[in-house]
């Protein structure tokens, strides 16, 4: 079972993502329905074969408290694609502050970027006006979704629809 299960609230929004084996339950359990199935697996057992579910719905609305993305090193490189905001490179990445610290720029999504080395060095202590260097795209705040849909694009097609982007 390697495959992941998306998880949706009664009003579609997501609210996890469970193994297989924990979806399984779920849905035996009565507590969600099965929305979408992986078209080539299964589940078997010694008398059954069971359908192999991708998202599943739960059968009553949870209030789960949305704290947003946490704002690490990693969730930043993500977001920003694993390449430099200023001149596209992907080696020696680095985070860089869009306005530094020591001008007033705060340690949030908004204001942090990666950055390769070479252009981190070359802005040092100043704004990307006062070195010349244009952003790529303006940093912001990305949503859960953004990430499952980012997952589901590499392995898990079927979720798309349920993340509202499309399928490339």
């Amino acid at each position: 079972m390697e495959k992941r299960v998306l998880v949706l609230n009664l009003d579609h929004s997501p609210v996890a993502v469970v193994t297989a084996q924990k979806a399984m339950t779920l849905i035996f359990l009565e507590k969600v329905s099965c929305l979408s199935f992986y078209d080539s697996f299964s589940i078997r057992t010694v008398d059954r074969i069971f359908r192999y579910p991708a998202v599943i719905r739960l059968n009553e609305y949870k209030n789960i408290p949305f704290k947003g993305v946490l704002l690490n090193r990693n969730n930043l490189f993500k977001r920003d694609g694993g390449e430099c905001q200023y001149c596209g490179s992907k080696k020696n990445l680095t985070i860089d502050h869009v306005v530094p610290r020591s001008k007033g720029g705060k340690t949030n999504w908004y204001n942090l970027i990666t950055a390769c080395h070479r252009c981190n060095v070359i802005k040092g202590d100043k704004t990307p006006e006062q070195t010349g260097l244009v952003l790529r795209t303006q940093p912001f705040k990305p949503s859960l979704s953004f990430f499952l849909a980012e997952y589901a694009e590499r392995k898990a097609e079927e979720w798309l629809p349920f993340l509202g982007v499309k399928a490339f």
